[in-house]
């Protein structure tokens, strides 16, 4: 598209939908920019090391019992999810529980400073609790990508929205690496800086999170179709993808697989640097960084790319570099190399999650926005749920081998590779504008 768009921002023709600004796309971005310190900082660095090595003080059971309370946290994101999607469809009300799903994460961050030594059981429900809300969060925020993009543009502006959110985690992990090293120079242990860091963690997620209540614009019409209970929604959902959104269905597979993948890396890097590698926190926080530093420019330089080569054709080739990067990481034993499978990972973490937001976009009606990306919410948790979980368990079989753990983790992207390969996108469309 050449011309301009009426009410678009100047500098984002044939981009963005008409009257959506600069200012709104930013809001957007914003809430990725807010939320990513959750993940990188929570999930993935200080507190799952933090719980495995002090908090349960590196008991056999201590990583199976952390991937589990995560576990169960995204199993009720599954159940309940297609239900709240539903509702705010129905409603349009999106941006009321985008509200309300961030004030639990950031009051669940705040109390995750209240667990100490021995403090396992506050510990579990807390990251339980806390990880529901997220996972809200990013599946409603998510839904707001087809109303600010023009379906030509789905991968760019999902991409600006993903590297911008890295930026954010990487600002939150920044700060906490700082109080870390400050404190470890002054003879502090884990269990006195660890509690700020949560505390940091939060206030930048809440203050960070402000402009997309602000600007942010609820556009979608309310739906006003019929509540439904929360399993049956979820049954109506399922048997309507398997009747009108064939392709859509396997992009749901497609998720559930290599998104498994990516959970084991997102929720256990730290631990495999820490128990594999021998790195130390200070270590394992530099190296979210990098990770962080490149998601951020794969996402944003390979959301251009995804726009001219196709969404499922760009979704392949990371998954590709997801395979590759399992190889390099298992074989790693020296450092350096280990340092290479981590900044591959990071630009296969940033292209894939964005390639596979812009996908569900371009297949979701107009009126179901909510509701389709709560689908893909319920693939993605079921993933997290399964990932982690064969993680912990591969390496409680086999007396803590976290290398043929990771191994394991390939099979993931492997499978997911495969059932990309029997979507159809151009019938996936005619799907979309075929049923409302």
């Amino acid at each position: 598209m050449t011309g301009r768009v009426p009410g678009a921002a100047v500098g984002f023709h044939g981009t963005l939908n008409p009257g959506v600004t600069r200012r709104e796309v930013w809001a957007w971005a914003m809430y990725d920019f807010a939320n990513s310190g959750y993940t990188t900082v929570v999930l993935t660095t200080v507190f799952s090391a933090y719980f495995v090595g002090v908090v349960a003080a590196q008991k056999p059971w201590a990583t199976l019992a952390f991937t589990a309370a995560l576990s169960f946290s995204y199993l009720m994101v599954m159940l309940t999810m297609p239900a709240l999607g539903a509702r705010a469809d129905a409603r349009a009300s999106k941006r009321r529980l985008l509200f309300s799903s961030t004030v639990g994460c950031v009051a669940g961050t705040f109390l995750l400073a209240l667990v100490g030594p021995g403090d396992i059981a506050l510990g579990l429900v807390v990251l339980a609790l806390s990880n529901y809300c997220y996972c809200v969060g990013e599946s409603i925020v998510a839904a707001f990508l087809p109303e600010i993009a023009q379906p030509s543009a789905l991968g760019r502006v999902s991409g600006w929205g993903w590297s911008f959110g890295y930026c954010g985690g990487m600002l939150s992990l920044g700060l906490a690496l700082a109080l870390v090293s400050w404190a470890s120079a002054h003879g502090q242990t884990a269990s006195l800086y660890v509690p700020r860091v949560m505390l940091l963690t939060g206030l930048i997620f809440a203050l960070a999170a402000v402009p997309s209540f602000v600007f942010l614009r609820e556009r979608s019409k309310a739906s006003h179709r019929p509540a439904e209970g929360m399993l049956a929604r979820l049954l109506t959902a399922w048997r309507e993808t398997s009747r009108h959104f064939q392709d859509f269905r396997l992009l749901l597979f497609c998720g559930a697989c290599y998104q498994a993948g990516i959970a084991v890396v997102i929720t256990l890097s730290a631990v495999y640097a820490t128990e594999a590698m021998g790195f130390t926190m200070a270590q394992t926080m530099a190296l979210v960084f990098t990770v962080n530093i490149a998601a951020a420019a794969g996402a944003f330089l390979f959301g251009h790319v995804q726009d001219r080569i196709g969404h499922k054709r760009a979704l392949a080739l990371t998954l590709c570099g997801w395979i590759v990067m399992v190889l390099v990481a298992y074989a790693a034993v020296q450092l350096w190399v280990f340092w290479i499978a981590a900044t591959l990972a990071g630009l296969c973490m940033g292209t894939s999650q964005s390639a596979g937001r812009a996908m569900v976009g371009a297949f979701a009606p107009k009126e179901r926005l909510a509701e389709f990306y709560s689908l893909w919410t319920f693939a993605i948790q079921l993933s997290a749920v399964v990932g982690p979980l064969c993680y912990g368990l591969v390496t409680w079989f086999t007396g803590g081998n976290q290398r043929a753990a990771l191994l394991f983790t390939g099979l993931f992207f492997v499978a997911g590779l495969l059932v990309l390969t029997r979507v159809d996108f151009a019938r996936g469309l005619r799907q979309r504008d075929t049923m409302v």
